[in-house]
């Protein structure tokens, strides 16, 4: 499995090529989830924004 985007560690640990997931993937579905995926802070997180916020506020 070689891919210009693998890097040698994704290769180690088995990991699927980034990009579409299977041939009957539409371009659409990977953009719409792609773009959700930046929204969110992880896979049943908060959206990514706030937990950014929560970090820049001053102690106190």
């Amino acid at each position: 499995m070689t891919d210009k985007h693998q890097t040698e560690g994704r290769n180690a640990n088995g990991a699927i090529p980034p990009g579409k997931p299977d041939a009957s993937t539409s371009d659409a579905a990977v953009k719409s989830n792609g773009e959700r995926e930046r929204r969110s802070a992880g896979p049943d997180g908060p959206d990514g924004a706030e937990v950014g916020d929560t970090f820049k506020k001053q102690p106190g």
